[in-house]
């Protein structure tokens, strides 16, 4: 298992409601691997912009994996989605996802959806909304298949969108579109609003997870409210889970206390679970 944190690409405008590390690539990168993290989770807009090679040598010079590249801001700066009503706005969406998708497979990562699948509105009813959805994600599984790249879908709170808000729901969309490298991933800060019983939902649904976030159920980092992390990862773990544990939490106080405490909370819990050991990095 590695654990992991998410941090932006210098293309994503710097703004507080980003869940995401912020600054240059060797500010970032250097910072979250003197502190023990094994590696990051993109969190980009416009891969366009980016040195590719840059990006994959500074992780390299740290000593870190890029594991998944997330699409949220696509939805989160412009407001684009594969079921808006307007068809150049779907079409935008999913040809920036495709860039990512070419990103993700330079990186040997994944990327996930979440709310650039849109949502439900006045102006389309239920069904075509759905169907919407599934010829995005077939379109963009069969993109990314041949890359080697695999698509986590994840479910997300009410509060923020009314379309795919569980995993049974998450699962059966996953069947509908069929397609072997589309999956679901766990945002426990998602599924412990959503979910009936947070760890009988992971057990349930685990076959089809490929990914995971980790927030507290404030959104902040782990540790700082109520979440039981160890018993959380013990789920995982007894579910055959070795995969990827990642961050995605309010920068608060600031990015660099949120990145340590997170750390002083998940890393003790994953040394006692899966029995992983911090590599030893020194100051690059």
């Amino acid at each position: 298992m590695k654990l992991c944190y998410q941090a932006a690409t210098p293309d994503v405008a710097i703004a507080d409601s980003v869940t995401a590390y912020q600054g240059t690539l060797d500010q970032s990168f250097g910072g979250l691997s003197r502190l023990g993290y094994d590696g990051v989770e993109l969190m980009t807009l416009n891969p366009g912009a980016l040195d590719w090679k840059e990006v994959k040598q500074t992780a390299d010079k740290y000593g870190l994996n890029v594991v998944l590249v997330c699409t949220g801001e696509i939805f989160g700066q412009l407001g684009l989605s594969y079921t808006s009503p307007v068809e150049d706005n779907r079409r935008e969406a999913i040809r920036r996802s495709k860039e990512i998708i070419d990103f993700a497979s330079y990186l040997g990562a994944n990327i996930n959806i979440g709310r650039v699948r849109g949502q439900y509105c006045g102006q389309l009813s239920r069904e075509e909304t759905e169907e919407l959805a599934v010829h995005a994600f077939r379109e963009l599984a069969d993109y990314g298949a041949p890359k080697n790249v695999k698509i986590a879908l994840e479910t997300v709170t009410i509060m923020q969108t009314n379309f795919i808000n569980t995993l049974a729901e998450a699962a059966d969309m996953v069947e509908r579109v069929n397609r072997p490298n589309f999956r679901l991933m766990m945002d426990v800060f998602h599924l412990n609003l959503e979910e009936k019983d947070l760890y009988e939902a992971i057990r349930k649904y685990s076959p089809y997870n490929i990914h995971v976030h980790l927030a507290d159920n404030n959104r902040r980092y782990p540790g700082q409210c109520g979440l039981d992390f160890e018993k959380i990862l013990t789920t995982f773990k007894e579910c055959g889970y070795d995969g990827n544990f990642c961050t995605e939490i309010f920068q608060l106080p600031s990015m660099e206390e949120a990145a340590r405490g997170a750390m002083a909370c998940l890393g003790p819990a994953a040394e006692r679970v899966y029995g992983r050991k911090a590599a030893d990095r020194r100051d690059t």
